[in-house]
């Protein structure tokens, strides 16, 4: 196995943060990702302090690290900041998609349908997450993209945190699709006050499942 890079193993421990492979509050297993990651534990420790730095990790003084929690505030912060730059990047969108972009996300929402009608809840939200991004790209913005993915990496955090009940879950796809139908006609002004919506709806499912406010 290779040795890793800074950036790699920055990623590698990023992504198991945001999947929920290690829980918010759990110790950083130090050991453990060394071995997977084939690195010493300095470089690991440099990775940590990145973390830190992005809001994923706490630094304990001689006591290794802990992964971040994710508070009420927390949540309503980011989902704020994410619906307004998805309602943001949606007018824009409207106003620069092309057809063949339009066709793309036109299938990834049937693809997306077709995991509701079986409840693959997982490949569902990984469909639901390339939606999103389709239509912040389609902004051509490149500046309000960049602040988005760092935005939607630590929603994706409490997306995990929170299951989705299955009521909630029907509203959520039925306002997919009308976030599709909007974008077809090109109508940016519905499109970013149904995603407006969409972010409110999933703030409130998040907060329903509780958070400690420590």
């Amino acid at each position: 196995m290779r040795t890793m890079v800074h950036e790699d193993v920055v990623t590698f421990i990023r992504e198991r943060l945001i999947e929920g492979e290690i829980a918010p509050g759990a110790r950083i297993p130090e050991r453990d990702l060394c071995a997977a990651l084939n690195v010493s534990r300095t470089p690991l420790r440099e990775a940590l302090k990145v973390l830190a730095a992005e809001g994923y990790v706490v630094l304990l003084p001689n006591r290794g690290a802990r992964a971040a929690k994710l508070t009420v505030q927390d949540v309503r912060d980011l989902f704020q900041l994410s619906a307004a730059l998805e309602s943001a990047g949606g007018e824009l969108a409207c106003q620069r998609i092309t057809d063949r972009e339009i066709a793309t996300i036109a299938e990834q929402h049937a693809t997306m349908a077709s995991y509701f009608a079986r409840g693959d809840m997982q490949a569902y939200y990984a469909c639901n997450r390339a939606i999103h991004e389709a239509i912040m790209a389609a902004s051509g913005n490149a500046a309000m993209i960049n602040v988005y993915e760092s935005v939607s990496a630590r929603i994706r955090r409490a997306r995990y945190i929170a299951p989705m009940t299955e009521a909630h879950w029907r509203e959520a796809f039925l306002e997919h699709e009308a976030m599709l139908n909007a974008l077809t006609r090109r109508d940016g002004p519905m499109l970013a006050m149904i995603l407006k919506t969409h972010l409110r709806h999933k703030a409130q499912e998040v907060e329903r499942a509780g958070f400690a406010a420590d």
